[in-house]
């Protein structure tokens, strides 16, 4: 079976969430019979902070403008059993009208930015990764998101069949890891830095650095600004290839999780970070939003934080606690999260539609 996706990048982990899914995505369905391509255009910023250049289980199509792969793209995409076209493509509109005009499979819209496409609609800034006609001529949208967002795509852009698919892990990459003492901290946090998470942030981590000046805090990320707040006891590493997360995750007492706003608004969409986290053994703290727990169980498996003071008393924890929480978020996400399953199950969602497609197709032919 042939599959080829339009996608924002899978060669660079670089500010963006979607590389490490997609790689760990890709892997899992190459054992089930999947043969994929992966067209990414070649940008300076992802280019200058690459770390990847062999795909487990697929092709890298690298590509300087459209213009330049339109013809080699539409070859491939007639071939196709599926093409998958994502948000943050650059080349999403043109990709989008390529499936439409030559795959004689299934055409499939996934939104792994669902919660933020939305949040862009309302305020009146529709983003540009799919033109006036939304999604409606899509066979399949499917949204990192779920929830009532899923509603919201056929209500709001004319999607025809929605279905969520989660965010994942590959428990391969990552998994319980040595320490590393650049990493040491009582608290740490990865992510890249954003601005409708900087509240959060500053709640959660830079508020009980001033009041625990005895204790090590650790940001790891990317895009950082010179005024962040930083206090003494607040150490920064810069963006980490994928490859370090494990050692980062494993080197802390506790790791924060904090959600972009817009995600944390919608619900049930967990990010990448927080299964990786799980999945490496750390003991993690969020923030709350509705959903949560139909991932991970609060105070059994995961603890939740709506103020400075939770995260102070979470530091207080004795680690005997603190194991028994690891452990029971890594089982969790081992049986539930990781990118076989996800795999599985996208899989599983494109058969069935390719079948229910070709029963349309003869009724019509009928």
């Amino acid at each position: 079976m042939r599959m080829v996706i339009f996608g924002l990048t899978v060669t660079s982990s670089w500010g963006n969430g979607h590389a490490t899914l997609w790689r760990g995505l890709i892997r899992a369905l190459a054992p089930l019979g999947w043969r994929i391509s992966f067209f990414e255009r070649d940008t300076s910023y992802y280019a200058g902070a690459r770390d990847l250049d062999h795909l487990d289980g697929g092709d890298i199509v690298l590509y300087t403008s459209w213009g330049d792969i339109a013809q080699a793209a539409a070859n491939m995409v007639r071939e196709a059993d599926v093409v998958i076209v994502t948000s943050y493509c650059p080349d999403a509109v043109e990709a989008s009208h390529l499936a439409q005009e030559c795959c004689r499979g299934l055409k499939v819209f996934y939104d792994l930015d669902t919660a933020v496409t939305l949040a862009r609609i309302e305020q009146g800034d529709p983003p540009s990764y799919f033109g006036p006609e939304g999604l409606r001529d899509f066979d399949l949208v499917l949204s990192y998101t779920g929830g009532p967002a899923l509603d919201a795509l056929k209500t709001t852009l004319g999607a025809r069949l929605v279905l969520p698919l989660y965010g994942h892990v590959d428990p391969d990459r990552h998994r319980p890891a040595q320490p590393r003492p650049e990493f040491a901290g009582d608290l740490s946090y990865l992510g890249t830095y954003a601005q409708d998470r900087q509240p959060s942030v500053e709640k959660l981590l830079v508020a009980p650095a001033l009041r625990m000046p005895d204790r090590r805090f650790v940001i790891g990320g990317a895009q950082y600004p010179q005024d962040f707040p930083w206090s003494d006891n607040i150490f920064f590493v810069r963006h980490l290839p994928p490859a370090d997360h494990p050692a980062f995750f494993c080197s802390s007492r506790l790791t924060l999780n904090v959600t972009r706003e817009a995600m944390a608004r919608k619900g049930w969409c967990p990010s990448g970070r927080l299964f990786e986290a799980a999945a490496c053994g750390a003991a993690i703290i969020s923030d709350d939003w509705p959903g949560l727990d139909s991932f991970f169980e609060p105070g059994k498996e995961i603890l939740l934080a709506h103020s400075t003071e939770d995260v102070v008393a979470a530091l207080g924890l004795p680690d005997t606690e603190l194991d028994t929480l690891r452990r029971r978020a890594r089982e969790r996400v081992l049986d539930e999260h990781t990118s076989t399953r996800r795999a599985a199950e996208l899989d599983r969602i494109l058969n069935e539609a390719a079948e229910a497609q070709a029963g349309e197709d003869m009724k019509e032919a009928v």
